[in-house]
Parts: structure tokens; C-alpha cells; sequence
């Protein structure tokens, strides 16, 4: 595996996109469905909490836009479609539900944003990129879950949508790990950059020091 992602590499795949000038943190689906191992749509995902928090500390320090994602339906049935049919614990997915809340270990702040979603991506059908680009964002940092769903395809759309697409390789999760550092290696080649979150928090912390000399 390493010899052929070497070679596509030689082949030019996988430069670096890097930082813009200003990102906003989305943090994704670390709701009591997904963070809760004993639920049917649950795993252990306590490290990538952790690591999560250290962004969300940093992005708070940096006065950088904070948006956490939920998946919510009124009627699961009626809005899953077909998707349901793969996943059958969507349906405990309901608006209102303990399950669809955040996980309470993390560090949300006052004016963090909550989303709600019915699909995978973070863009699909909501207003997330037309939000950030009013607030002149250019860059945005993923952490959440799971890597090989929801987080890859946030990613994708990023791109699709002309963001510096940041993605914290610790701070997010699957239930799977092969899936996990698949769909890592894969948004790496094509649609962003993963790094540790300490290298992202590190330059949001640079960030906040700039403004402070300012």
C-alpha cells in the first residue's frame, strides 16, 4: 500500500492546499447517537473528543467560527429515502431526541453554531457554504465523525466549493479503522490536507497572537 500511494504522489497527486487567511472549525456529528458506543449507530470515540476539544479551544481563542453538525429528521422515515434501508438506526435519528444532541464532553462555546443536516455532507442542502462565505471564510477545518462517511464527504464538498480543506486526523472517527485511514489517505491525495490537530491548533494560536499584536 505504501509503494502505490508513493507512486501516485510521483504522479502529482497530493500537494499541499495549506491554510487560507480565514477558517472557520466544523465539527461533525459528535452527537449521543454516534459518541455512544452501547447505541447501534455508536462507538468509541473519547480520544477524538479530546482532540476535538483542543481545536475547539483553539478556534475559540482565535475568534474563529465554530459550526457543529447534527443529524435530525421529523420523520426519518419519510426524509431518510433510501438511505434508511442501508441504515437502519437513522430512524432513532429523530429532531427533539436526546440522540440527535451533542455530545456534552465538548468544549462549545456561547456563539458556537449548531446545524442540522439529513445527509451525509455538511453542504447538501443546508446553507453552510453560502454562510461562510459571507463571513469571509476560506478555510475549513474538519474534525467529527465518521471519517469514512460524513467527514469524507463534508471534505469533498469543501473542495467542490473553493475551501482550503483542513482535515484533523486525530480528531475524527470511525467505526471501522480500515475505512478510517482509507477515506484519510483519499482525501489527502485529492481534496485537502490531514494533519494532527496540534499542528492545527498551533496555527490558529498564531492566528490569535497576529490579532492581539494587531
Amino acid at each position: 500500500m505504501t509503494s502505490d500511494i508513493e507512486a501516485v504522489r510521483r504522479r502529482g497527486f497530493g500537494s499541499r492546499v495549506g491554510f487560507g487567511e480565514a477558517p472557520a472549525l466544523v465539527v461533525i456529528d459528535f452527537i449521543r447517537a454516534f459518541t455512544d458506543p452501547g447505541h447501534r449507530l455508536g462507538a468509541d470515540v473519547s480520544r477524538e473528543l479530546a482532540q476535538t476539544n483542543l481545536l475547539l479551544e483553539a478556534a475559540h481563542r482565535a475568534g474563529a467560527p465554530v459550526i457543529l453538525s447534527t443529524v435530525a429528521y421529523d420523520d426519518p422515515v419519510g426524509e431518510t429515502g433510501v438511505w434508511l434501508r442501508k441504515m437502519a438506526g437513522l430512524a432513532d435519528l429523530v429532531a427533539g431526541s436526546v440522540e440527535v444532541e451533542q455530545d456534552p464532553r465538548l468544549a462549545i462555546g456561547a456563539n458556537d453554531t449548531i446545524l442540522r443536516k439529513q445527509f451525509a455532507s455538511c453542504f447538501f442542502k443546508t446553507t453552510l457554504a453560502d454562510d461562510l462565505r459571507r463571513q469571509g471564510i476560506d478555510t475549513v477545518i474538519i474534525a467529527g465523525c465518521t471519517t469514512s462517511g460524513c467527514v469524507r464527504a463534508t471534505a469533498v464538498d469543501a473542495c467542490c466549493h473553493g475551501f482550503h480543506t483542513i482535515v484533523a486526523r486525530d480528531a475524527v472517527a470511525d467505526r471501522l479503522q480500515d475505512a478510517h485511514e482509507q477515506s484519510l489517505t483519499d482525501i489527502d491525495l485529492k481534496y485537502g490536507d490531514v494533519l494532527p490537530a496540534v499542528e492545527i491548533v498551533g496555527w490558529l494560536d498564531s492566528r490569535a497572537r497576529c490579532q492581539a499584536e494587531a
